[in-house]
């Protein structure tokens, strides 16, 4: 048995007439979390954790050497006391122009959904890992032969993604906005 409910209070349907409409366009609230979850992601580069919390693993020794050659040597050729701690304290994705950590942006995407990545080539790369051989050979451009592509397996780094802090964060967002606040 349908039953009729009668507002007679006007700000009753006032109240529902504004939520009719802020559901109706959520971009203001998509462009917040998209914002709050580009900066989540960024900061992750300093934590160097994934959503879940997880620490990413270490740069490699490979890495390190290699990043070493671009640090100041004593007269011995050995690295000087400050390049030895700028090389210890190498976070992994931040090489020389930090740029994947940098260029976290968003997007809306229709009417209901933000999207949040990084326009670098190598970003999936990263936040997924690679094991070598994974995307071909390349060859050389001087001599004769090939090399895997990666040369060498690449571990998983998650950046993307909502941590427990984020998901609540998109909640507290949603509520507010659709009461009005």
């Amino acid at each position: 048995m349908a039953q009729l409910i009668e507002l007679t209070n006007r700000s009753g349907l006032d109240y529902l007439q504004d939520l009719v409409q802020r559901v109706s366009d959520m971009r203001p609230v998509l462009l917040e979390i998209g914002e709050d979850m580009a900066e989540s992601a960024k900061q992750r580069f300093s934590s160097t954790t994934a959503p879940d919390g997880t620490a990413w693993a270490p740069n490699s020794a490979v890495t390190l050497a290699r990043y070493s050659a671009m640090f100041a040597r004593g007269k011995d050729g050995g690295l000087t006391k400050r390049s030895a701690a700028k090389l210890a304290a190498k976070k992994p994705g931040t090489g020389e122009t930090r740029a994947l950590g940098t260029t976290i942006n968003y997007q809306i995407q229709g009417d209901d959904a933000v999207g949040i990545g990084s326009p670098m080539v190598y970003a999936g790369t990263f936040h997924y890992g690679a094991k070598s051989g994974e995307f071909g050979f390349g060859v050389y451009a001087t001599r004769n032969g090939s090399f895997p592509l990666p040369w060498g397996d690449i571990p998983a780094r998650p950046f993307l993604g909502a941590s427990e802090s984020d998901k609540a964060n998109i909640v507290r967002l949603v509520q507010s906005y659709l009461s009005g606040e």
